[in-house]
């Protein structure tokens, strides 16, 4: 079982940063990958980006290469998401997720293979 809670959320001008953070706890934190999904308002959740549990892999969509870093410290539980150089477009509510069944390198980038969810927090881009 993993419990996930996110923080950091807030409201930025375009073209500023935030950095996301997302505290797991249960013993299989250090053994799942981790990933970032968001859902803008009237639109699906989609995948932003993913680290494996040895932090070897990662994975970002597209629209964020270059401009997001996803990271983890398993000693402290906690995996981080730097977002710079946001955009109005990054607008929506960021969910961080767990898959605690990933092999070493894996990195989904589907919802359905993370079991277990954060409440999300929201981001607002303004400009």
């Amino acid at each position: 079982q993993v419990q996930l809670v996110e923080s950091g959320g807030g409201v930025v001008q375009a073209g500023g940063s935030l950095r996301l953070s997302c505290a797991g706890s249960g013993r299989t934190f250090g053994n799942s990958a981790m990933a970032w999904f968001r859902q803008a308002p009237g639109k699906e959740r989609e995948f932003v980006a993913a680290i494996s549990r040895r932090e070897s892999s990662t994975k970002y969509v597209d629209s964020v290469k270059g401009r997001f870093t996803i990271s983890r410290d398993n000693a402290k539980n906690t995996v981080y998401l730097q977002m710079n150089s946001l955009k109005l477009e990054d607008t929506a509510v960021y969910y961080c997720a767990a898959d605690p069944s990933s092999t070493g390198y894996s990195v989904p980038a589907t919802t359905r293979a993370y079991g277990y969810w954060g409440q999300g927090t929201q981001v607002t881009v303004s400009s």
